[in-house]
């Protein structure tokens, strides 16, 4: 799996207030190292890989995350909680969803 990361700078070359929240988050949680690439959406260029991938991938917020899994799928993340959710901290094959309902005997 193959994680990227589209963060937003403004013009005047600082991240976007969201996009400096996730990436203290997760600098604290150790995830950053989870993340293979990152691009930016620079607001002073509209011709940005950032800008890009938001065009492809139909986004228009900030942070958002692409990610490629082995098999070719690709998912795209707009909500970081989700992301994490999914993504960083999927539940382990031990671990049951209640949603599932009882284990078979």
């Amino acid at each position: 799996m193959r994680i990227t990361l589209v963060k937003k700078v403004l013009a005047d070359g600082q991240d976007c207030r969201k996009c400096r929240d996730v990436m203290e988050r997760l600098e604290r949680s150790g995830q950053l190292a989870r993340i293979d690439r990152i691009l930016v959406a620079d607001e002073r260029d509209p011709s940005s890989a950032g800008w890009m991938a938001a065009q492809h991938y139909g986004v228009d917020t900030a942070p958002f995350f692409v990610v490629r899994h082995d098999d070719g799928r690709v998912e795209v993340y707009s909500v970081f909680l989700a992301f994490v959710r999914d993504v960083l901290q999927p539940p382990s094959p031990a671990r049951r969803d209640d949603r599932d309902g009882p284990a078979p005997p």
